[in-house]
């Protein structure tokens, strides 16, 4: 009988042990699988980057904007010889709300790149707006800012994302983050500057729009229209953070990055580089914003055009990559924009700037554009 039972026994043990390590095969088949689907799941940012080539990276750096209301040869040229990765619109370009429309599915039809283009507008408000017979213009952002009512800055964003969505735009060039009294600016006060910026980000945000804040590091204080010249702001860099930075220091810091661009503006600081315009400046662009502000989404260049960068003329793609920009913005004349892309891939090719600075960039662009697609 004992042995009867201690039979029995070792067979319940048998049976639990074979069990329980049937389990374990099974739990650690299991965990064996998800950590192999884990590693194998790959990065769709690195899967397209592997899949460029060096002119279509360089390409994807270049926002350009174009002539005329409809795709013709020179467009078609651009965009197949070049890859460039982005236009942006004037009112050169914009009829009506239909026509702009066809106008964003055709660029993108032509382009026929592995991510879609970025679509551009200054749609700030007030004077800084686009085609304001067909498409609701709000009020400036002095105005805004004078109702004492962040909401209303939310409430405008919102909107201004609706409207750019129906005609095909897909990034607002707005909100002006600068500090000042004109009418482009929400305040003369640096913290009130900064709600309101923010609540507009919120704004853009809720619409799963993406935005832009201009011009860094602030250029409100700004003498000269840099469209003209360039100015010099001799301002400490004690006064800089206290007076100018608020704004985007709070948007940078409670913000998804990749969800917006910083729009270096054209003055000098001097305190900060005495040599070079902020959208020049590897002190202003990789030292302040990179480093100092831990900025890690998409750094863009306003135009490279403007009178304020004749004196820096000479390959500045060259310097504004260097510097650490990811996009250069070229608005206006196509030689201009085949000489800046060919001084950039000239740039490369001859050691000057490594294919891995074009990658970096190139990764942080990919990433915000995948979310079009989402």
């Amino acid at each position: 009988m004992k042995l009867k039972l201690l039979s029995i026994a070792a067979i319940f043990f048998i049976i639990a042990f074979t069990g329980g390590c049937f389990a374990n095969a099974e739990n650690t088949a299991d965990k064996n699988v998800a950590a192999v689907e884990k590693v194998e799941k790959p990065d769709p940012v690195e899967e397209i980057l592997k899949s460029m080539s060096l002119t279509e990276k360089i390409g994807q750096m270049v926002l350009i904007g174009v002539h005329g209301t409809e795709m013709n040869d020179d467009i078609k040229f651009l965009l197949n010889q070049y890859h460039f990765g982005g236009i942006i619109f004037f009112d050169r370009n914009m009829q009506n709300k239909a026509q702009v429309k066809k106008f964003t599915e055709d660029l993108n039809a032509v382009a026929n790149e592995k991510v879609p283009l970025f679509i551009a507008l200054d749609e700030e408000g007030g004077r800084v707006a686009r085609m304001k017979h067909d498409l609701q213009v709000m009020p400036s952002q002095q105005e805004v800012g004078l109702t004492g009512n962040v909401n209303e800055a939310y409430d405008c964003a919102r909107l201004t994302a609706q409207n750019l969505r129906e005609i095909g735009v897909n990034i607002n060039f707005a909100p002006v983050a600068d500090v000042g009294r004109d009418t482009r600016h929400f305040s003369e006060d640096p913290q009130t500057v900064a709600a309101f910026v923010e609540s507009a980000a919120k704004g853009y945000e809720s619409e799963n729009f993406f935005y832009t804040l201009k011009h860094f590091p602030g250029i409100g204080k700004s003498k000269i229209d840099p469209h003209k010249a360039i100015s010099d702001i001799e301002d400490s860099k004690a006064v800089l953070e206290v007076e100018d930075l608020p704004p985007f220091k709070k948007v940078i810091a409670e913000n998804d990055n990749s969800k917006f661009m910083v729009m270096m503006g054209h003055l000098k600081y001097t305190a900060l580089d005495d040599q070079n315009p902020a959208s020049i400046s590897p002190a202003i662009i990789t030292g302040l914003l990179r480093d100092e502000l831990k900025f890690s989404g998409v750094i863009i260049t306003d135009d490279l055009q403007m009178g304020a960068t004749d004196n820096y003329a000479e390959n500045i793609g060259v310097k504004a990559v260097k510097a650490g920009v990811d996009i250069a913005l070229v608005c206006h004349e196509y030689d201009a924009q085949q000489k800046l892309y060919l001084s950039i891939l000239d740039a490369v090719k001859s050691g000057e700037i490594s294919e891995e600075r074009i990658n970096e960039s190139v990764r942080r662009i990919l990433k915000m554009k995948l979310q079009l697609s989402n």
